[in-house]
């Protein structure tokens, strides 16, 4: 059994929205345990657990969220010397154009390493039928990938 961990930050619920659309597109994927944290309740051992890892994050003032931040400043020495490069993706919601917030986190994982393998679902504005299906496909596409070992 593989694993996906999706860990997000959310303080107006938009992006705790667009990680659920995520969550139920992986579960489609009957081949991969999936959890769902929040960043602030996440730490490295589920980190290690997994084996890809969905980040979600709301852009604040151009770039990644302090919550998501945190996650990561908490983690990263924590997996210092990690023989592995796991695959990762991402979904923003932005105010703007969710392009620094992207950037930031790119810049970051680019450290443990991590591997992006999709390009990331940038939700502008209200959170819409729309951006959940792209987010839940997302999810469904890390786990597949995962499941099918493609990544």
């Amino acid at each position: 059994m593989r694993h996906l961990l999706i860990v997000y930050h959310s303080q107006s619920g938009s992006t705790w929205r667009l990680a659920r659309a995520a969550l139920c597109g992986a579960r489609q994927e009957q081949e991969v345990e999936t959890r769902l944290l929040r960043a602030g309740d996440a730490d490295s051992d589920d980190l290690r657990w997994a084996d890809g890892v969905l980040f979600g994050s709301p852009e604040n003032f151009g770039y990644l969220s302090g919550g998501l931040t945190d996650f990561l400043a908490r983690t990263f020495y924590a997996v210092q010397g990690w023989s592995r490069n796991p695959p990762y993706a991402a979904f923003i919601s932005a105010g703007n154009d969710g392009r620094g917030a992207v950037r930031q986190l790119e810049r970051i994982v680019g450290g443990y390493p991590m591997q992006k393998v999709a390009e990331p679902v940038i939700v502008r504005g209200e959170v819409d039928a729309e951006g959940l299906a792209r987010c839940e496909e997302l999810g469904l596409t890390l786990a597949a990938g995962l499941a099918m070992g493609i990544f």
